[in-house]
């Protein structure tokens, strides 16, 4: 475990005093290198209306700045759109991309105090695995955040977070999130008909 300062974040130090011995029973891994593990964690905010108003761009990036102490990266379109009169390079949105202990700590805020706050909150779904084992999650409000001074707000607006993990199968990177604390709830399956 590497060290600043002397802090280990609490759920990478959970991670692994305890997670890695049990995902290693549970899958009979001979190595601790052969357990999963969180690589990074990806906020997205979608700004489309930033055409029109650049200053809700401005407020999207300074949300992002405060709900993962990291400062965004402004993305811009990559081709022009006339219906939605979008021009190649305008901006459109911002994204920041988590690794380390700063990861560890947005992680352990997300599931210990945002997503508590959420309205009628059951859990999150265990469907929205990709397949490879990442994990994507979209919030509706940006208020469930206490970093967020409800105040300030122009408007209410959603954002995409992404956990990529280094698990071969989604039920590997199920076991790992469950195991770190992300309330799962189990969606039913519609049948197809």
């Amino acid at each position: 475990m590497t060290k600043e300062n002397g802090y280990v974040p609490r759920l990478k130090q959970r991670y692994h005093l305890e997670v890695v011995a049990k995902l290693r029973k549970r899958f009979g891994f001979t190595n601790d290198l052969q357990v999963p593990r969180l690589v990074k964690i990806t906020v997205n905010k979608g700004v489309g209306e930033a055409t029109q108003n650049q200053k809700l761009l401005e407020s999207a990036v300074q949300e992002l700045r405060m709900i993962t102490g990291q400062h965004p990266t402004v993305r811009r379109a990559r081709k022009s759109v006339s219906n939605f009169k979008l021009r190649e390079g305008m901006a459109i949105g911002a994204m920041v991309t988590l690794r380390g202990n700063r990861m560890w700590e947005f992680l352990d805020r997300l599931i210990t105090l945002a997503l508590p706050r959420v309205r009628d909150f059951r859990g999150v779904p265990d469907g929205s695995f990709d397949g490879r084992g990442n994990y994507s999650l979209g919030i509706r409000e940006q208020i469930i955040f206490p970093e967020v001074d409800v105040n300030r707000i122009e408007k209410i607006s959603g954002l995409g977070i992404t956990c990529v993990t280094t698990a071969n199968t989604d039920e590997e990177a199920l076991a790992l999130l469950k195991a770190l604390g992300m309330p799962f709830v189990r969606r039913e399956r519609r049948a197809s008909a």
